[in-house]
């Protein structure tokens, strides 16, 4: 029988990636004045996503979840903010018509401030520091001072993250994600081939919704046509900062993490009898667990158990990072243990976070092994009969140059022009369009295999 779960219970369990804090009683402080504050969402919200979810556990959805790898405090603008909801808005769209699905929209925003590390310090030139954790934790400066873990830093996520989500919120309901605006959303450093495929998918667009306002769907007639849903989600690494924001919900009586709709438990914190896992399992939000080479299938199903014990679908999505030369070897024992065992789980791609690679004295990926990962990815599900849930990408809506390749041939040479990141490499807006149009294309023939399939039958 699981022990009994309380908001604090994680802090009897060994934990992992957890800031050396040197004022304790500090962050004490900001604790009981973050438990004082308004949530970021609210129950209903996030019951509404794992709905959401629970369809595409079924293959009747897809999803698409993107943003950054680490949001700072120093690119907070609303035009950063406009720029990353926009071309979700523009892949979502593209998947849609691929997909003939409904797409799931959930942000890595308001709230994706840390960052696991691999090393707790990192040492140059003879001096040894912590190392940096994200604007959540600590700054980016190699001082003594600026490595020092700051309790204040919380309250300074939670306000950017309320101004965000208040932004998001307006985008998403206030007329901004209107598909007759689809040619708006359009950015212009967006050239080249996806620019001209994406102009093309609007101009069909265009016709199909002057057909639908012919026969009397308008959009303001029609919700669906004029807004959207979006949800936010991260990692929640920081559990001080989460038990702060979660909250009864007085409808259910359930507990909520009310710090985002969606959190998820990263595969360097995933440890069963660990301090993360404990926490997750008692929140009512939809969650998600990455899944690395490294996860084996028993492992697998002990987590599932641990997080998702009365199988709800929609509950909890697994989110695979295998890197592209390991999907083929590694994911195919995890579809088949977790479809043996009758598990209900969403599962996504993230092909971002194992295919990183040093060049000179950049970090960055490559798109063609993104694109490889995705592939292997879907062709993995095919081959076991499971659905692929969606794709989980770290983006950006800035013309930035941190991934190598796509049509816009970014080279080696060009990664220093606009490298931006205080973590790891995004996608820009144009490699995240043209990614997402080659993901449509496999989900248009999938669907197309398919029926062919049922007609033999």
């Amino acid at each position: 029988m699981a022990e009994k779960w309380t908001p604090d219970s994680w802090r009897t369990k060994p934990i992992q990636q957890a800031p050396d804090y040197p004022d304790a009683a500090k962050l004490t402080a900001v604790e009981g004045q973050l438990r004082n504050f308004p949530p970021l969402v609210f129950a209903g919200e996030a019951r509404r996503l794992k709905d959401h979810l629970a369809k595409a556990a079924e293959g009747k959805a897809f999803v698409l979840q993107g943003g950054d790898c680490a949001e700072s405090f120093a690119e907070f603008h609303p035009n950063n903010i406009r720029d990353t909801f926009r071309v979700l808005l523009q892949m979502a769209v593209v998947l849609t018509f691929g997909a003939a699905s409904p797409v799931v929209k959930i942000g890595r925003l308001a709230g994706q401030f840390a960052k696991p590390r691999s090393a707790s310090t990192e040492t140059i030139d003879g001096v040894t520091l912590p190392s940096y954790r994200g604007d959540m934790i600590n700054g980016m400066d190699f001082t003594a001072e600026a490595r020092e873990a700051d309790p204040d830093r919380l309250v300074h996520v939670y306000n950017q993250s309320a101004s965000t989500l208040n932004l998001l919120r307006a985008f998403a309901q206030g007329g901004y994600a209107d598909l007759h605006k689809v040619h708006q959303w359009n950015l212009g450093f967006v050239a080249g081939a996806s620019g001209a495929r994406y102009a093309d998918l609007c101009a069909r667009l265009d016709e199909t919704l002057a057909f639908m306002e012919a026969c009397g769907l308008t959009s303001e007639a029609t919700p669906q046509i004029r807004e959207t849903d979006f949800f936010t989600s991260h990692e929640a690494l920081i559990l001080p900062y989460e038990q702060a924001l979660t909250r009864v919900d007085s409808t259910t009586g359930d507990w909520y993490d009310c710090s985002a709709h969606m959190l998820w438990i990263g595969d360097r914190t995933r440890q069963p009898d660990g301090a993360h896992v404990d926490f997750m399992r008692g929140v009512g939000n939809p969650i998600g667990c990455k899944a690395g080479p490294t996860t084996a299938p028993d492992d697998l199903l002990r987590l599932i158990d641990i997080l998702n014990p009365n199988n709800e679908p929609g509950r909890l999505t697994v989110i695979t990072r295998m890197g592209a030369d390991q999907v083929e070897g590694k994911l195919p024992p995890l579809l088949r243990a977790v479809k043996r065992e009758g598990r209900k789980v969403v599962w996504l791609c993230d092909p971002m976070h194992a295919n990183t690679v040093k060049m000179g004295d950049y970090k960055t990926r490559s798109f063609d092994r993104i694109l490889a990962e995705v592939k292997a990815f879907f062709a993995a599900h095919r081959a076991e009969g499971t659905y692929s849930g969606g794709v989980h990408f770290e983006m950006t809506g800035q013309d930035v140059t941190e991934c190598v390749g796509g049509t816009q041939a970014i080279t080696e040479a060009r990664l220093g022009d606009r490298y931006h990141t205080h973590c790891d490499p995004r996608l820009n807006a144009t490699q995240a369009l043209e990614l997402a149009f080659l993901i449509a294309e496999s989900l248009k023939d999938a669907r197309a295999e398919a029926r062919k399939l049922a007609q033999a039958s």
